[in-house]
């Protein structure tokens, strides 16, 4: 057995490897991609574990993957894949519809998520539940409570709110 550390470093580098390959890039392909800011050698160390990564540089890999830092680090020490997250369908047409002071934050993030994707059939958007979690913190609420929420102005089905709260521990 590793040290706590190392046991670390391996998780976050699983998670790194997750996200990289759910994306279909082998690593010579993020070098490609990158242009060379991203070296092959250096994100497969990262990914083994065999090399740290600095917190500067993490966001900038996050930026790169276009995903939420958060989606990097590990959870405990288990590392999920992500394909297994359950998928959350939002209404947007339901959003549109929420004042902009309580629904500002999800449409803000929500169109990001539709950039990001090139997305914009503007009906409704699929979002994971890591992303409800995230959006949970900048609601200040708990992941159920924003899905109770979400529930109450339409913008989720009952149930689908129904699922993401059994998923939420």
């Amino acid at each position: 057995m590793g040290t706590p550390m190392s046991d670390y470093a391996k998780a976050l580098g699983a998670r790194l490897r997750a996200i990289r390959t759910q994306q279909g890039l082998s690593l010579h392909g993020v070098e490609e991609k990158s242009h060379g800011r991203w070296k092959a050698v250096v994100v497969g160390s990262y990914e083994r574990g065999d090399r740290a990564v600095t917190v500067q540089r993490l966001s900038e890999l996050a930026e790169f993957y276009g995903v939420p830092v958060g989606e990097l680090l590990p959870e405990g020490s288990t590392v999920a894949p992500l394909e297994q997250s359950p998928r959350i369908v939002l209404d947007l047409e339901r959003l549109s519809q929420v004042p902009k002071e309580q629904g500002g934050p999800l449409a803000r993030y929500a169109a990001t998520i539709q950039s990001q994707r090139g997305d914009y059939n503007g009906r409704v958007l699929s979002i994971r539940y890591e992303d409800l979690r995230s959006l949970a913190v900048i609601y200040d609420t708990s992941p159920s409570k924003l899905t109770e929420q979400l529930v109450s102005w339409g913008v989720l089905s009952p149930e689908q709110g129904a699922d993401a709260t059994a998923s939420d521990v």
